[in-house]
């Protein structure tokens, strides 16, 4: 992995810290992206699934990448979720890159979905006017579709297509898609399914999404190492590391439900409130302090 792309790595897909009255906590903010970054992260992503950027207002989310990118202050590389987007709409990705975000990673439009025949025409447009480079996001649980790779193949060679995140847990496509894909000069690849990371390293992608590291951030980037030196052994101890944990949250949980315990596990490391959007459900007291014993048998608190 790490095929000499600008874009690689462990790139953490950040949960959003918000207040009791539904505001962003800056303070909460900062702790969060100083936890990550001192970890040795390659990529913090603000306004991905993970940070329930579908659910925030626009003028918040420019307020969060600014208060992230300055945190950050060129550190590592910061990715912007651009949401549920219209054609309309394409200008968030410049006013996101303007408010300090290295790149916009976006995904098919949801409340109003683009046909399958169309899809090359909508990114086509969004990567036009952009002014600077755009990470493609394949999340078909969120967006109910799935972005053909024949569609990425057209848009292949774009200058502002800088690569693809995929979380489509399809095993048969991470496969072909790095048959396909990987290694290829200016386009990277990174896998954003928890359980296909080992093998989309082995693959060749280029890095992982992963929202365990929210938790365990160096155990991320270590698995991202290990890859790059070829130390499949090491790897495969921080991959079973990373899906440990995961498990904490996931295991036996709908999406909506796991990003509420995530952000429970955060706020129990002492970085954020466990506060959640609508619909989301926060965790009881008694929930939480349950969580918090599992965490201590992990070893996940100070």
């Amino acid at each position: 992995m790490n095929n000499g792309h600008k874009h690689h790595g462990a790139v953490v897909p950040m949960v959003t810290p918000f207040t009791a009255a539904g505001g962003l906590d800056e303070v909460a903010v900062d702790q969060l992206v100083e936890a990550l970054v001192a970890d040795g992260v390659e990529g913090v992503f603000v306004l991905g699934t993970t940070g329930e950027g579908a659910r925030i207002p626009q003028p918040f989310c420019r307020q969060f990448v600014g208060r992230v990118a300055k945190k950050i202050q060129g550190r590592c590389l910061l990715y912007a979720g651009l949401g549920d987007l219209n054609p309309s709409e394409f200008g968030c990705a410049n006013d996101y890159l303007c408010a300090g975000a290295d790149v916009v990673v976006v995904h098919p439009p949801i409340s109003k979905p683009a046909p399958v025949s169309e899809l090359t025409g909508w990114f086509r447009a969004l990567l036009d006017q952009s002014s600077g480079p755009v990470i493609l996001y394949n999340m078909p649980m969120t967006t109910g579709v799935s972005i053909p790779l024949d569609t990425v193949e057209q848009l292949l060679g774009h200058p502002r297509l800088a690569g693809l995140k995929d979380s489509e847990n399809n095993p048969q496509r991470i496969e072909e898609l790095l048959k396909r894909f990987g290694r290829k000069p200016g386009f990277a690849v990174f896998i954003g399914v928890g359980a296909l990371m080992e093998k989309g390293l082995q693959l060749g992608a280029d890095g992982i999404v992963p929202s365990v590291g929210n938790l365990v951030p160096q155990t991320c980037h270590d698995l991202c190492a290990a890859a790059e030196r070829g130390d499949w052994a090491k790897a495969r101890e921080y991959f079973t590391r990373m899906n440990t944990v995961a498990a904490l949250y996931q295991k036996g949980r709908t999406l909506n439900e796991s990003l509420a315990v995530l952000k429970a596990a955060v706020h129990c490391r002492g970085l954020c409130e466990p506060h959640v959007l609508p619909p989301l459900l926060p965790l009881t007291a008694p929930e939480i302090q349950s969580l918090r014993g599992e965490m201590s048998l992990l070893h996940l608190l100070n």
